[in-house]
């Protein structure tokens, strides 16, 4: 017999705990994005854990988003790829989906969202528009620099020639990704998450969480944010501004942390998540990395369906990327906030 409740406070090691020793978990099952996505962007966490004769035999995080005019909804996790649930078997963890639904509707949430790796739930239907591209780390950058094609070590050599400069670091770091993730942003024509966001996961994860930038003169042209877990490090945000493209300076950025990542003796980096066939599809798939599916269950199979925002989307993005940049850093983060995407 077990038991599914809230977690307990403080909870942090005893999930934690629970989390490293899972083999299907990710970096976002960890207990500090309970505070990132709660006090960074004002959701409330519900995490649910399952216990049996006094120990942890399952989680889930879930995230309440009260979102204005579309409704409230609990997504596990928002903004990132992966969440759902971590369960000993297939008994805990079919308890835990129930007793999501069941709080979702006791919450009187329009929709349940539950993001897995793989088709954990034959109940539940599963969006699989997306992938995450996935790419072995070799023994040596050696090993790694002899996997890339020519047109690729051509551009990093190219980048090198161009005098840019590459720079890690925390939070010292935040000013200048800022700049340039909401540029790019604001290019792409999707508001900007809050800065006191990543400020959150810098503060939590020290150990986990590193910026990189790549400048020219003193400029910062390309940014990334990495997070490692496990054996695995991955990008979930990066910008670059466009109008360096031909300086190859996001070449240069990828090809610094895949080495970085290769030295450290990490085995897997993930460059995040894309459209199949879709450009940065294509960017990521030039390093080798090969596409592993998202299984982004469902409750009720009718939240599937665009909304009337969604169905929008390309001429809302072509207004936002006309937009200067410091509007949509002033408007950005209000409206991300409730994008769960």
């Amino acid at each position: 017999m077990f038991e599914i409740m809230a977690h307990p406070e403080p909870g942090s090691d005893v999930w934690d705990g629970y989390v490293r020793s899972h083999p299907d978990a990710s970096s976002y099952h960890l207990w500090g994005w309970r505070e990132a996505l709660g006090t960074g962007l004002g959701h409330t966490p519900h995490y649910l854990s399952a216990w049996r004769d006094g120990r942890v035999c399952g989680v889930l995080p879930l995230i309440q988003m009260n979102r204005p005019l579309l409704g409230r909804i609990l997504v596990s996790l928002p903004f990132v790829n992966y969440g759902g649930i971590l369960a000993d078997d297939e008994e805990v963890a079919r308890a835990m989906q129930r007793e999501a639904v069941s709080l979702a509707q006791r919450l009187g949430a329009k929709g349940l969202e539950l993001r897995h790796r793989r088709q954990e739930i034959a109940e539940m239907p599963a969006k699989t528009h997306r992938v995450s591209m996935v790419l072995p780390l070799p023994d040596s950058v050696d090993a790694l620099w002899k996997g890339l094609g020519s047109k690729l070590r051509s551009q990093i050599r190219k980048a090198d020639k161009s005098g840019l400069l590459v720079r890690r670091g925390g939070l010292e770091e935040l000013p200048a990704f800022y700049d340039v993730f909401a540029h790019n942003m604001r290019d792409l024509g999707s508001p900007v998450w809050p800065k006191r966001f990543f400020q959150r996961i810098l503060t939590l994860f020290p150990e986990r969480a590193r910026l990189y930038r790549v400048d020219l003169d003193g400029r910062p042209l390309a940014v990334g944010f990495i997070f490692r877990f496990q054996q695995t490090v991955e990008i979930p945000w990066a910008s670059s501004l466009r109008e360096f493209n031909p300086l190859c300076a996001n070449v240069r950025l990828y090809w610094e942390i895949l080495a970085d990542a290769t030295r450290e003796g990490y085995s897997r980096f993930d460059f995040g998540r894309s459209d199949p066939d879709g450009g940065t599809f294509r960017f990521k798939q030039q390093w080798g990395a090969q596409p592993q599916p998202l299984y982004w269950h469902v409750w009720p199979g009718t939240m599937q369906r665009k909304n009337g925002l969604e169905g929008q989307r390309e001429r809302i993005e072509a207004a936002w990327s006309r937009l200067p940049v410091w509007t949509t850093r002033l408007m950005g983060p209000s409206i991300r906030r409730w994008l769960p995407q």
